[in-house]
């Protein structure tokens, strides 16, 4: 049982130590960069929409619409990026995103990432 507890301590450390979590403080961003309506499409054709509005220093208001799925959620900007439920919206540029969204299978159970890009209008 020790050798057990050992393994399992010493996972524990490791992964920790694998972990990059930003050291910055939240600071204030360019609403403009981010407020708006952004659509793109996945690799399997299905469209998305996400809406941001009410950007207020680092904080937002953000509705993700892809097909029946719709998440309303206020969210916090840190580092270019912010989530939305299984999916992570990251301003790479002016007027365009990278949007990656963990995909479930009804069917399998499966799980996989979809990686897309957004143009805000």
């Amino acid at each position: 049982m020790a050798d057990l507890l050992g393994i399992i301590s010493a996972n524990y450390v490791t992964v920790g130590s694998n972990v990059n979590y930003s050291k910055g403080p939240y600071v204030p961003v360019d609403a403009a960069s981010y407020e708006g309506n952004w659509t793109g499409k996945y690799a399997n054709n299905d469209s998305f929409s996400i809406q941001v509005s009410n950007v207020v220093g680092f904080r937002a208001k953000v509705r993700y619409q892809s097909g029946s799925t719709t998440k309303y959620q206020d969210v916090l900007i840190r580092d270019n990026a912010f989530r939305i439920g299984d999916s992570k919206f990251t301003l790479t540029k002016q007027g365009t995103a990278q949007i990656k969204t963990v995909m479930t299978n009804p069917a399998t159970g499966a799980q996989s990432l979809e990686t897309a890009y957004a143009k805000q209008s």
